[in-house]
């Protein structure tokens, strides 16, 4: 064959590259950290205020737990390097593994999906290779709470199986009827129950142990979703409620930043008769007999494991006594922002000791008679400093709140504040004190472009647009841009950037 003329190759390329003016505009590091930052500052993060996201916890991230990941011990870690370079790396996932699995009360976890989603088709593949070893591999049916997360359907799917929806109550908790009903119509292809625990409702379902039974009563495996898993830690355990297999977000309950959409780790927890169900680990050598019996399901054999040094620090500084404290702490807020805020924005579930969990859901339907939408006091609240809580999901018209247990009682009262102080503003829209049209709900949010202009249209001050608390003349926020039309944005699919 005749020899690859490198040089020609690289000289054939005619067509223009980099021409974003970002890869020309800057020259010097000053430059190119003075850019950094200008994108940082456009930020709203967890250094200005708390982030309410319900169903996300969005907990702090010390710094003490980041310090290993940029240590080349293990940054410098290649996925496949020999095991005789990699003793003490594998110790530590070993040792996270087997805290994981008390915390979990299970008998073994794998470290290797990379997301929840991914922990989710794990798990699920674990329990339809089990139902295949026992001969009934016919077991296809999967019952899914109409209340789940959007990914368990998803994720039964992709497994092979067929979902069978099942009702819910109108205080939130699973129609036991219903289950019992759909678990007899589908006894003998009964695969699994995903439920997730507490409730996406953000309530702990006292009949849970039940849940459990009906479903094994009948063959089916039940796999609990453990996105809610940082109001379990050290109260109670998947494993002992009655789960048969569970997947962690390491990212949510352990610490792991995520952020800009990344990066997640899933790992699974499984019971005894699962174990040998989980994933197996990949190979550089594709012959069939060097895998496992189970096939992986991520590229490498520990998933994400340069950022699992994260979690470990933090489960290791916690302690357990640490770890129990976080829960408590974190289903505390949830209840106290529940009860200042229940006068203004009724909370649309709650146990029947008129608690939460870990979360809460507001009520925001009755705005509608100001005229008023949900997204409209999501805006506003950036006026405030604050990213808007989860929006209309898993009910429309709602905002769910998850303080975690990283908060002040001072960062609470702050936030409670301001829904209050929105809350009196619908009032008055309600009451024609403000216009229904042209108020500082539906033009929010307001930028400091617009506040320092010239020209001020709207029939209420500038003031009462941009610094509607005291606390914000001494650290304000401001939003990069104003209103935009979602609705056309999701239709409409537009670049900013220049032409490729």
């Amino acid at each position: 064959a005749a020899p690859l003329n490198r040089k020609s190759k690289i000289e054939s390329r005619k067509s223009p590259f980099l021409t974003h003016p970002v890869f020309n505009a800057h020259h010097s590091e000053t430059e190119m950290l003075r850019y950094l930052r200008r994108l940082e500052s456009r930020d709203l993060s967890l250094c200005h205020s708390m982030i309410p996201l319900g169903s996300c916890t969005m907990k702090l991230n010390a710094t003490a737990e980041m310090f290993p990941i940029s240590w080349p011990e293990f940054s410098r870690m290649h996925p496949f390097a020999p095991n005789d370079q990699t003793t003490g790396y594998r110790d530590m996932c070993d040792q996270l593994e087997s805290w994981l699995a008390e915390i979990t009360g299970f008998a073994a976890v794998s470290l290797q999906p990379n997301a929840g989603s991914q922990g989710e088709y794990a798990g699920l593949l674990a329990i339809r290779g089990y139902h295949a070893a026992r001969n009934q591999a016919a077991r296809n049916i999967c019952l899914i709470p109409t209340s789940a997360h959007g990914t368990n359907p998803a994720s039964a799917v992709m497994a092979g199986f067929r979902v069978v929806p099942v009702k819910c109550l109108e205080v939130g908790d699973i129609d036991l009827v219903d289950l019992r009903a759909k678990a007899d119509q589908h006894s003998k292809d009964l695969a699994a129950l995903m439920v997730t625990y507490p409730s996406t409702h953000g309530v702990f379902e006292t009949t849970i142990r039940e849940i459990c039974e009906i479903v094994h009563e009948h063959g089916g495996q039940v796999y609990m979703d453990g996105a809610n898993m940082n109001a379990q830690v050290g109260l109670c355990r998947p494993g002992d409620i009655g789960a048969d297999v569970c997947h962690l977000n390491l990212h949510k309950t352990f610490c792991i930043p995520h952020g800009g959409g990344g990066p997640g780790v899933g790992p699974i927890g499984v019971a005894e008769h699962l174990v040998e169900f989980l994933p197996g680990l990949p190979s550089l050598n594709p012959q069939p007999s060097t895998l496992n019996s189970a096939h992986p399901v991520s590229a490498a054999p520990y998933g994400s494991a340069s950022i699992l040094t994260i979690s470990w620090m933090y489960i290791r500084m916690m302690g357990g006594a640490g770890l129990t404290k976080a829960t408590e702490v974190a289903i505390l807020s949830a209840n106290y922002i529940a009860k200042r805020l229940d006068p203004h924005f009724p909370v649309l579930f709650q146990g029947k000791r008129g608690l939460v969990a870990h979360e809460c859901i507001l009520d925001l339907r009755p705005c509608k008679s100001a005229d008023i939408e949900v997204e409209d006091v999501a805006k506003r609240l950036m006026d405030y400093g604050f990213h808007a809580p989860t929006v209309s999901w898993p009910v429309p018209g709602t905002i769910m709140i998850e303080p975690t247990e990283s908060e002040s009682k001072n960062e609470l009262d702050r936030f409670c504040d301001a829904m209050i102080a929105i809350h009196r503003e619908i009032e008055a829209i309600r009451a024609g004190q403000l216009d229904r049209t042209n108020n500082p709900l539906k033009n929010a949010p307001h930028t400091a472009a617009q506040v320092s202009a010239d020209r001020w249209d709207y029939p209420y001050t500038r003031e009462q647009a941009a610094y509607p608390a005291s606390w914000l003349r001494e650290q304000k926020f401001w939003p990069s841009v104003a209103r935009i039309d979602g609705v056309y944005g999701d239709r409409n699919l537009f670049c900013t950037c220049p032409p490729m």
